[in-house]
């Protein structure tokens, strides 16, 4: 691949990032390594379109937003909204960002499933599967908990244990309960709809097209393990390819699947084809066709994703559009995980975090990074570590010893001496430029090959040969010897030269600081075929302005230092933390009267509430509703004493009006101690009688 080659129309994508929760480290490390590879295959001429979107359907979203009070559109859609900072933030430009949510996955995964149907891939299967009676739905594995039936460790997951490492169905649990209310699951029996993944048609097909060069080689060879029947380290045996189960039932928040009223894709169905979705929105935005676009056989499909989804998009998405009539990826890239400090795993309590908006908003160069990450990369699919001391060693040698150095050493004095304009370059400087210019094809091939790393180091060397050019030539000192400019003004424009081919090289990698080269330089946008050429003599460049600071070992601890620890909690045996410190006179403000219950009854209506009929010796009887029902009965707590809060201004309810407040006691934890106790007074006391 070089700047030679035919224009090549690409469709790119990243992993769809779930919409409960704010971009991450690992988000920025894949939207940087897929963003320099777009930017390097717009440099040859081609033509890109890169999409994203936010995948927003499934059980944790609707959970999430449930308890935040949302609905899970709006939820979906506060998050959506925190996106733009992280991606301007990092100078990755998407030409998309969509919803799986919105009406174009709607209707492509719908359409998909059909041709599936139509294909004779889907079928359907009464199943087993715990349902949670409080909550009224069925619940997904990572909402079940319980005992691990190989090593016995506690509130472990449903699908395996986090302890051993042992996989296994929900129902193998011990004293299985619902992460979500505490209650026993019971199983319920429910009709899914499943693909047939292990069809001999898409076998066939996966075998084939999973080993034919399109996957990473280590990629492949683990892909390959999947279809062969083997023994498990745990004497368990793997049988091959499975069906896939792609339906959920309601209550999901998600897109129901056709002619099936209560039932839902799986939200790793309709994910991936939020690729398309995002697509055809694009193309729907500029007036283009989405059908005449996918039905060209010269377009090429690359999906840049981690490690942990592998599954998912080099089986089942391969297969769902391969037998829905669709186009398959030409590759599918995949990348390791970031780590700190040597591999260790990211943690922010432990000051090992990396904070994508902190890093930003300490004054941190982006496109620090971005080099940083890069010169980690490789083709292959392996863990990139972050190391605080590296980075900045890196970024202050490379970026600023080596590359910048060569401009700022040399642009001064074309500015001062020569009025911004360049000289000829004599036969040392072109001895110089020939084997870089030679050189840039072979290091944009590397790029293309998204063999990051090994491109910047061929990049260094480029610079490092530079630099000894100037030391060699030591412009500062040819600017004191008389008779010397001609000499000068060569020098330093053979710099030039050399430092606007270092930019070209270096642009798909930092976008903003070649922006600001170009203005700098006064030239069009650089792009690869652009390094086959000089500026040459008469070019007038414009005033040199600082380009890049180094790293600020400042800066560095402030991002990895650990959040500060927050105020201990100051908890009792009822679980919940103590309130705020009043004084004796808030407390005085407090009417508390021993009240007698002279009468109690079901609130018609409700499940929660008692009415009480309260004497507080006041010559009357007070009415207060109290959320008790659930722990007692009515003729219960008739002619009991209790406390209540008798100064309370009166609340009108749907049931009537409240004059007052019942106490009572309940742990902080309600799934832990779902009790309610009415405080009660000892003998002796009467009603009326003030608490102090």
């Amino acid at each position: 691949m070089t700047a030679m080659s035919a224009p090549r129309k690409l469709f790119v994508t990243t992993a769809l990032p779930y919409a409960n929760g704010n971009f991450h480290i690992g988000h920025i490390m894949e939207y940087i390594q897929a963003d320099i590879w777009v930017r390097t295959q717009r440099m040859l001429g081609h033509q890109v379109n890169f999409v994203g979107a936010d995948d927003t359907h499934g059980a944790p979203i609707m959970i999430a937003a449930e308890k935040a009070g949302k609905t899970p559109q709006q939820f979906v859609a506060d998050i959506a909204a925190g996106r733009k900072p992280y991606l301007d933030g990092f100078h990755i430009a998407f030409d998309n960002w969509h919803s799986t949510d919105a009406p174009e996955n709607h209707t492509l995964a719908r359409q998909i499933y059909l041709d599936l149907q139509a294909a004779g891939l889907i079928e359907t299967r009464v199943i087993e599967q715990f349902f949670d009676p409080e909550k009224n739905m069925f619940l997904p594995d990572r909402f079940i908990k319980g005992e691990c039936p190989k090593c016995h460790a506690k509130d472990q997951y449903g699908d395996n244990c986090e302890v051993c490492g042992a996989v296994y169905a929900p129902t193998d649990l011990i004293e299985p309960f619902s992460a979500l209310s505490g209650a026993k699951p019971v199983l319920k029996s429910s009709e899914h709809f499943f693909f047939k993944l292990s069809d001999p048609r898409c076998v066939a097909f996966l075998e084939q097209w999973t080993q034919d060069g399109r996957l990473q080689p280590e990629v492949a060879n683990k892909v390959k393990e999947w279809f062969t029947v083997r023994t498990n380290p745990d004497g368990t045996q793997s049988e091959g390819l499975g069906d896939w189960d792609i339906s959920r039932d309601a209550p999901y928040f998600g897109i129901e699947i056709p002619n099936a009223p209560g039932k839902y894709f799986y939200v790793w169905l309709d994910a991936p084809v939020g690729y398309l979705a995002s697509l055809k929105n694009l193309l729907d935005q500029r007036g283009e066709s989405y059908d005449d676009y996918m039905a060209d056989p010269a377009l090429e499909q690359f999906h840049f994703i981690g490690k942990d989804i592998v599954t998912f998009h080099t089986l089942f998405w391969p297969a769902m559009l391969k037998f829905s009539g669709r186009k398959t990826p030409d590759s599918v890239f995949v990348h390791g995980f970031l780590t700190v400090n040597n591999g260790e795993k990211m943690s922010k309590s432990r000051g090992t975090g990396l904070d994508p908006l902190k890093y930003l908003s300490l004054g941190m160069n982006p496109e620090w990074l971005r080099y940083y990450l890069a010169a980690k990369l490789s083709a292959r699919n392996e863990d990139v570590d972050f190391n605080p001391d590296d980075f900045m060693a890196r970024v202050n040698s490379d970026l600023i010893g080596k590359y910048v150095n060569i401009a700022s050493r040399a642009a001064g004095f074309i500015h001062k001496r020569f009025g911004g304009q360049l000289g000829a370059v004599s036969a040392d400087g072109q001895a110089l430029l020939a084997p870089l210019q030679s050189a840039c094809p072979a290091v944009a091939e590397l790029l293309a090959e998204r063999e990051y790393g090994k491109a910047l180091r061929e990049i260094m060397l480029l610079a490092d040969r530079i630099n000894e050019y100037v030391d060699q030539n030591k412009p500062w000192e040819l600017a004191k010897q008389e008779g010397m400019d001609a000499r000068l003004q060569d020098v330093c424009s053979t710099c030039i030269e050399a430092f606007r081919l270092l930019s070209i090289l270096l642009k798909p990698v930092m976008p903003s600081l070649a922006l600001q080269v170009e203005a700098f330089l006064n030239v069009a946008p650089l792009d690869f075929a652009s390094a086959q050429s000089l500026l040459g003599a008469g070019h007038r460049i414009n005033e040199y302005k600082h380009l890049m600071q180094r790293v600020d070992i400042k800066q560095l601890e402030a991002l990895f230092e650990p959040p500060a620890a927050p105020e201990p909690e100051r908890l009792v045996p009822g679980g919940e933390e103590l309130a705020p410190t009043i004084t004796i006179d808030d407390f005085a403000k407090i009417d508390l009267r021993i009240a007698q219950i002279v009468n109690c009854e079901a609130v018609e209506g409700s499940t929660k509430l008692l009415r009480l009929t309260l004497d507080v010796g006041e010559g009357r009887h007070r009415n207060v509703f109290s959320g008790i029902a659930s722990v007692y009965r009515p003729e219960d707590l008739v002619g009991k004493l209790t406390v209540m809060v008798a100064n309370l201004a009166p609340r009108k309810m749907k049931f009537g009006v409240s004059e007052g407040m019942v106490l009572a006691a309940s742990h902080g934890d309600e799934k832990a101690n779902p009790g309610i106790y009415v405080l009660s007074p000892g003998p002796g006391a009467l009603p009326g009688m003030r608490v102090r």
